[in-house]
C-alpha cells in the first residue's frame, strides 16, 4: 500500500542533520508501530504536486509553520484535492496544520485560538472512544492556530479544556489529529529550544521544557496504529 505524504511545511535548518524532515518523521513513527507502507512525497508547500489523485491509495498531509488562514496559492489548491480526494473515497489523514486545512476545506473555522500557546505534553480525553483499551491520549503539541468551528460533517472524537476539537473524524475516511504524533521528545525538546522567545512565547515554551524534562509518556504508537488502520480499510 503505498501513502502519499503531502508536504506543507519545512522544519527548521539546524535540525535536519538529526530529524530529516516531517516526511522522515511519519515513516519512522510507522516503521516504529509496526506497520509497513510504501510511500512516495511531495511537497506541495513548493508546489510540487502528485499527477493524479488516485496516483496512492491514501494522502497524509503533514504539519506547518504556516497559517492556514493565510490562504495562500497552494493552499487554496489543497482544499481542493482534499475535496476531490473525499469525493473519490480516499483515506486521509492529516496532522496540525493538516488537521486544520482539512477542517477549513469543508468550511470549518481555524485562528489564533485566544487561550495563546498549546506545548508539550497535551492530555486529550477521547469522546465514547476507547483507543486500545484507553480513555484518553496524550501526544506532544506546538501550535497557537485551531480548529474552533468544526464542520458540520466531523465529528469530534477527542479534546481537552485547551483544545475543544483535539482529533476530528470525517466518516472512516478521514481522521485529523492537532497533536504531533510523529514528534519525539528530542525534537520536541529541540524545536522548544530554538524557538522560545521568538516564534513561541517564552512562559508556555518553558513550562513543557520542563515536562519533557519529566515524566509525561505520549501515546504515539498507540495513534500511529490508529491512523494506519484508516489507511488499511481501503485495502
Amino acid at each position: 500500500m503505498k501513502i502519499g505524504i503531502l508536504v506543507t511545511g519545512h522544519i527548521d535548518e539546524p535540525h535536519i542533520k538529526n530529524y530529516g524532515g516531517y516526511a522522515q518523521m511519519f515513516q519512522r513513527l510507522f516503521e516504529a508501530a509496526g506497520v509497513t507502507f510504501e510511500y512516495e512525497v511531495f511537497y506541495v508547500i513548493d508546489e510540487q504536486w502528485p499527477e493524479y489523485i488516485d496516483s496512492c491509495d491514501g494522502w497524509l498531509i503533514t504539519g506547518s509553520a504556516s497559517g492556514v488562514y493565510d490562504n495562500t496559492p497552494w493552499m487554496q489548491k489543497l482544499k481542493k484535492w482534499i475535496i476531490h480526494a473525499h469525493e473519490q473515497h480516499i483515506p486521509m489523514v492529516g496532522i496540525c496544520f493538516g488537521h486544520q486545512i482539512i477542517a477549513q476545506a469543508f468550511a470549518g473555522h481555524v485562528e489564533k485560538f485566544s487561550g495563546g500557546w498549546g506545548v508539550g505534553p497535551h492530555r486529550y480525553e477521547l469522546n465514547d472512544f476507547l483507543l486500545e483499551g484507553k480513555g484518553d491520549v496524550q501526544l506532544h503539541a506546538v501550535h497557537q492556530d485551531q480548529v474552533v468551528k468544526k464542520p458540520l460533517n466531523a465529528v469530534c472524537l477527542a479534546s481537552s479544556e485547551f483544545c475543544e476539537n483535539a482529533i476530528l473524524a470525517y466518516g472512516n475516511t478521514i481522521l485529523t489529529i492537532q497533536a504531533h504524533p510523529e514528534f519525539t521528545k528530542e525534537y520536541a525538546t529541540d524545536l522548544l529550544e530554538l524557538h522560545q522567545g521568538h516564534a513561541i512565547a517564552t512562559e508556555p515554551a518553558q513550562q513543557a521544557l520542563a515536562k519533557l524534562n519529566g515524566q509525561y509518556p505520549v501515546d504515539d504508537m498507540a495513534v500511529a496504529r490508529w491512523m494506519a488502520r484508516v489507511f488499511l480499510l481501503k485495502a
